[in-house]
């Protein structure tokens, strides 16, 4: 039976395993080239393919979507091809998608070929996931974070090589991210290479026993998911309040695009200076996993009750920011860390599943929060925002007292 409790676990060795730096290192080095293309979409669907605004939110919904779909989809092929199989080919085909965009020049082709970048590179993540917790149980937490935290230098750094290259030529942004992704599927193939083969029969044997356990048996450990994923679903969808709400009405308000940049600016910085705070915090108050849900929640909900109270001032938002950061910090590596160590080898698809719920969140968001916007400006969207985060709050604190059960032949 697998450990009903999701406590952390007592490392005797506090570092970090050798290898695990080197991947750190390579997740780094795709973060920076995925980060090239998100940032620009709306620009270059306006500016290059000639089309409205409309469409170019109508592009990211094709995405989302297919984002939703694609971690569900990966969580349960890794019970079947193995995460060997489906990190190196799904990563490979990512790559090839993000090619096909240097020569999809015109409306149609670009929102396909999009949209199955979008369902690729869903895929891949409840594997990757999967691995991280896998290969190193006993650093998983730590891990996590220090993934987390390396993947948010690449996007900093990536947003700012998309600007420059896309100055250049998009068709240069479309080309480094597809090297970077095609250069991660080739690290993973070398990394599992290495692996021993005692390491490699126990994957094989956990994978026999998930196929033997059935994806209905699974569905039906609800306690696995179903908390956390609604949890994650309004969490969320909250985040869109930055995006479909802060940033239409700094614009409203006359601001210049600087200042919005300029909040997300301090979210990269924040995560970057703020670990000692989350660390203090997680070893004096939130100790276990699921407690770390529950405060990533209330942190957003402090946050978005701040900003919903004094909006009108700029630092007001800054502050919130600062607050949202924070939960954001927690909530990010807590999920997975939280899943592959309850879990076992159902992990995989369980990560699939409440990824595919957050994305559910993120794809509600911005069109609830843009029509929300649009007839009554931006305090309803930070009411709705901080009412789904408590709520969040309140169903984390359900798996907290409910801890998840093994299916059958864990």
């Amino acid at each position: 039976m697998m450990p009903t409790q999701a406590n952390v676990p007592q490392m005797k060795n506090s570092n970090l395993p050798r290898e695990s730096y080197v991947f750190i290192l390579a997740s780094l080095v795709n973060s920076v080239g995925s980060a090239l293309m998100w940032p620009l979409t709306t620009i270059y669907v306006h500016n290059v393919l000639l089309k409205s605004y409309g469409d170019a939110g109508l592009a990211l919904f094709f995405q989302s979507l297919a984002s939703v779909l694609g971690q569900v989809v990966g969580g349960a092929l890794y019970q079947r091809i193995g995460a060997k199989r489906l990190i190196v080919w799904s990563l490979v085909l990512t790559g090839l998608a993000q090619l096909c965009l240097l020569v999809a020049k015109d409306w149609v082709p670009y929102v396909v070929a999009m949209t199955i970048n979008g369902f690729l590179i869903a895929v891949t993540m409840p594997a990757v996931n999967a691995f991280i917790g896998f290969r190193w149980p006993d650093h998983r937490v730590r891990l996590f974070n220090a993934v987390y935290v390396s993947n948010n230098v690449g996007v900093a750094i990536g947003t700012t090589l998309a600007g420059i290259l896309a100055a250049v030529s998009f068709n240069l942004t479309f080309l480094f991210n597809s090297l970077t992704t095609l250069g991660f599927a080739l690290f993973f193939w070398w990394f599992m290479r290495r692996m021993k083969a005692d390491d490699l029969h126990q994957w094989s044997k956990g994978l026999m026993t998930q196929r033997d356990t059935g994806i209905g048996i699974l569905l039906k450990n609800y306690r696995a998911y179903l908390f956390v994923g609604a949890g994650c679903m309004l969490v969320f969808l909250s985040t869109s309040a930055w995006n479909s709400g802060v940033a239409p009405y700094l614009n409203q308000e006359g601001h210049s695009p600087a200042t919005y940049s300029f909040l997300w600016t301090i979210n990269g910085l924040i995560i970057l200076v703020g670990q000692p705070v989350t660390t203090l915090l997680n070893r004096t108050v939130t100790r276990a996993l699921p407690a770390r849900l529950v405060s990533s929640a209330l942190l957003y909900g402090a946050a978005f009750l701040l900003v919903l109270i004094v909006h009108t001032r700029y630092s007001y938002l800054v502050i919130g920011m600062v607050i949202a950061t924070l939960g954001e910090m927690q909530i990010s590596p807590t999920i997975p860390a939280f899943i592959t160590q309850t879990m076992g080898r159902s992990a995989p698809f369980y990560l699939g599943l409440i990824g595919g719920f957050g994305s559910v969140g993120r794809l509600i968001g911005p069109v609830l929060f843009g029509n929300l916007f649009d007839h009554a400006g931006l305090s309803p969207i930070l009411l709705v925002a901080t009412l789904a985060t408590l709520t969040a709050a309140g169903i984390f604190s359900f798996q907290k007292r409910r801890p998840p059960f093994s299916p059958p032949g864990e």
